[in-house]
């Protein structure tokens, strides 16, 4: 386990603190550019905009609807480090995200060639607020970079050029959507865009399975003289990291999971005290925040008796 911590609700004058945004992540989209995208902050103060930093420069404000931008005008074969602040009601901003570094590729001497068009662009709807787009892979004379999304003619996603699958969420539901998919090189040369997938989103307003967390398991075991719930599951398939997980116990939110550096990519676990009453019966469930800082689908709830 990476890490792990409980989120306190509220600060010490006793309204909701300002905390930073999590899931930060920097794509490199060209050898002169890179996609930066969060998750708004776990706390529920609320949020007015975001301020993008390369290093200790200010390179970007946007407002609190947005959680995605491209940083252009950089150096290729070079590293950079971003972070992302949080800007509240009261104009205070809040600490700094983690930082995450990525390293542009190297330019490509006179390539004037872009990457064909991904085809076979196929997706499903995961409930009211969330689709799945899935591609195959597009070819270049040297690599593609990068794949960006688009919702009609609005870029809205970028993912990495070995990833051909990607979790769009924070959509309406019953609103019909058009995606389409463009592939991206390292000389910033882009393709023609993949025929378009026409999706409706179910009516009803929670997020659907595939944003639930697989294969969840709990169980309890018994360590100096108390007794411990152990949970494990693996993460849902978002496109990028889920850097928090809300604990349910016996209907009620228990605590908020947070990882620091890096959140696990394929298993997770995560354990708390219960008690030290030996035959107490208990259910408990989990739900993962996705990238566009809403809480995913619940995975099953599962029922555990210490000492059984």
């Amino acid at each position: 386990m990476t890490g792990c911590g409980l989120f306190p609700d509220d600060d010490k004058a006793g309204g909701p603190a300002l905390t930073e945004p999590v899931g930060v992540t920097a794509q490199a989209g060209s050898a002169t550019s890179v996609h930066v995208m969060w998750n708004r902050p776990v706390s529920t103060t609320d949020v007015t905009g975001y301020e993008v930093y390369r290093g200790s420069v200010r390179v970007k404000e946007l407002s609190a609807e947005q959680h995605m931008v491209d940083v252009t005008g950089l150096r290729a074969k070079s590293r950079y480090e971003f972070t992302v602040r949080a800007r509240g009601k009261d104009g205070s901003l809040g600490p700094a995200s983690r930082r995450v570094t990525v390293t542009t590729p190297a330019a490509v001497a006179a390539d004037g060639s872009a990457p064909s068009r991904p085809e076979g662009l196929r997706g499903h709807v995961d409930g009211g607020r969330a689709v799945t787009l899935s591609w195959r892979k597009a070819a270049d004379d040297r690599s593609v970079v990068s794949y960006d999304i688009y919702q009609g003619t609005t870029k809205i996603h970028s993912v990495g050029g070995t990833q051909t699958r990607a979790l769009l969420t924070g959509l309406r539901p019953g609103t019909a959507y058009k995606f389409s998919v463009r592939a991206r090189d390292a000389a910033d040369n882009v393709s023609a865009a993949s025929d378009p997938v026409r999706l409706t989103t179910a009516r009803g307003k929670n997020e659907g399975p595939g944003t639930a967390p697989d294969d969840f398991r709990a169980t309890t075991r018994r360590a100096d003289g108390a007794y411990y719930i152990d949970l494990a599951w693996t993460p849902p398939e978002t496109g990028g990291e889920v850097p928090a997980y809300q604990v349910f116990l016996d209907g009620e939110q228990a605590t908020t999971v947070m990882w620091g550096e890096s959140a696990p990519p394929d298993a997770a676990k995560y354990s708390f005290y219960i008690g030290k009453d030996a035959g107490a019966r208990h259910r408990v469930k989990i739900r993962g925040q996705l990238p566009d800082g809403t809480w995913g689908a619940f995975s099953p709830e599962r029922t555990v008796t210490t000492g059984g």
